[in-house]
């Protein structure tokens, strides 16, 4: 796993080291630190992480242009900040956590364990996901996604315009961002519960979801009792 920091405090950014180190002590990684945005830039170009650790004052720099560039992409982002009045506006652009500087072992903790369990979800609920079109960043109210689907190394955001949007996260790392009422239904769909008509059973002992659109998804066999359970 590749892990990447990037804080222009060089005893933060030790102490980030030591406790990521530590938490993940049973697992191989490879950690990189970056004391400016451009090199913190220049590594995700380069590398692309696993997780990024991110500071928001980088030596004057605004480490939200790393959000900015970065916003749609694969990996998980945790900001470690003093800036605590940005949090909401960090979680809009869908980082995972926001850790407060002065920050413990405790907290910093809980954050890394948010990273490997996809049940937990942040204090905070992001209100949009970010897409990229033409290098163009576009944020998406949380309210218009019907469902989402596994498409490959990407997942295709279902809108209730009609329109389909790409995104770089896979549906594992999207449903730990997403609010509790998007339900895995299938190794591939992700949904909104509030978009469910019905849950019915098609010929073969074929499970499937009828949404309010009109479309039907499969169902996993092992969702369908808790899914049907859900809807009574």
């Amino acid at each position: 796993m590749n892990v990447l920091i990037i804080e222009d405090e060089a005893r933060i950014a030790r102490r980030l080291q030591r406790m990521t180190t530590e938490f993940f002590t049973d697992k191989p990684i490879t950690m990189t630190v970056c004391d400016s945005l451009q090199n913190g830039l220049q590594e995700i170009v380069n590398r692309t992480p696993d997780l990024l650790l991110l500071d928001l004052n980088l030596n004057g720099d605004n480490g939200f242009e790393v959000l900015e560039q970065m916003v749609a992409a694969s990996f998980h982002t945790i900001i470690v900040s003093a800036n605590i009045d940005k949090a909401i506006t960090a979680f809009s652009y869908g980082v995972l956590d926001f850790v407060p500087k002065p920050f413990d072992q405790e907290r910093l903790f809980k954050a890394l364990t948010r990273f490997v369990s996809p049940a937990l979800k942040p204090d905070e609920g992001i209100k949009y996901l970010a897409v990229k079109r033409s290098g163009q960043v576009r944020l998406i109210s949380i309210s218009e996604v019907i469902y989402i689907k596994g498409a490959g190394i990407y997942t295709e955001l279902h809108l209730s315009n009609g329109q389909n949007e790409l995104h770089d996260k896979s549906l594992e790392h999207l449903q730990q961002l997403l609010p509790d009422r998007f339900e895995r239904i299938h190794k591939s769909y992700l949904v909104n519960f509030q978009q469910i008509e019905k849950i019915i059973i098609n010929p073969g002992t074929r499970y499937g979801a009828l949404l309010k659109t009109g479309e039907v998804l499969p169902v996993g066999r092992s969702k369908y009792k808790e899914l049907k359970n859900k809807m009574v």
